[in-house]
């Protein structure tokens, strides 16, 4: 008998007026070649439109890349709809360029982990499946 493992499903997406998706479509990439079902976004999406998709979608990982600022209202705002849509299990990931002082109230908003300029696809991958693992129990 196989047992057939369940495909980790990540949405990654970009918030608010960023238009900058490089960075975003390397992870997504990275995610890819690691064996996982990217849900991609493109870019300028509200809270609203994230916490919608990944709803739909069933996802097991959302994952943010933010480089332009709006961290601090965006983030908090994808966790609250997340709540309220009966999907606050669903684990929130961040990268980009995030001061470290804001990290604090990012992780008391919801976020997990948040990742800077230079993580290794490595690192995220790892953290991505033990987000998962811990999600599925």
């Amino acid at each position: 008998m196989t047992v057939q493992k369940k495909i980790i499903r990540v949405l990654i997406g970009k918030l608010g007026l960023d238009g900058h998706d490089r960075g975003a479509k390397v992870i997504a990439r990275s995610l890819r070649e690691a064996g996982m079902e990217v849900v991609y976004t493109g870019r300028r999406k509200t809270p609203s439109d994230i916490a919608k998709i990944a709803v739909e979608e069933d996802v097991d990982v959302i994952g943010i890349s933010l480089l332009s600022g709006g961290h601090e209202s965006l983030i908090p705002e994808l966790c609250r709809l997340l709540r309220e849509n009966q999907a606050a299990d669903i684990p929130v990931i961040v990268g980009g360029i995030i001061p470290i002082q804001d990290v604090p109230d990012l992780e008391k908003a919801g976020v997990q982990k948040v990742f800077g300029p230079g993580t290794k696809a490595g690192e995220i991958i790892n953290c991505i499946r033990e987000l998962s693992c811990k999600e599925m129990k």
